[in-house]
């Protein structure tokens, strides 16, 4: 695995809004009701979100969220 992508530049607002959400443990059937999304178009912001990352899970990405402090603990969304 690659070392820690600092760099959330290369995602949207709705990607940043969608990892923001990953990162508290929400589903993509949660999400998409949260943000009034179809599934699929959660799907597609959670793949997209890996792969600007270069990350192969969510866990990984969730990761990045935190170190990077887009999502800290305790601070709700």
């Amino acid at each position: 695995m690659a070392g820690p992508h600092r760099d959330l530049s290369e995602l949207t607002p709705r990607e940043l809004e969608v990892l923001r959400l990953l990162a508290t443990g929400h589903s993509n059937a949660e999400l998409a009701d949260r943000l009034s999304l179809s599934a699929t178009t959660v799907k597609t912001h959670v793949a997209r979100i890996l792969s600007e990352l270069g990350r192969r899970d969510r866990v990984q990405a969730v990761v990045i969220a935190y170190e990077t402090g887009l999502v800290t603990p305790g601070r709700p969304t």
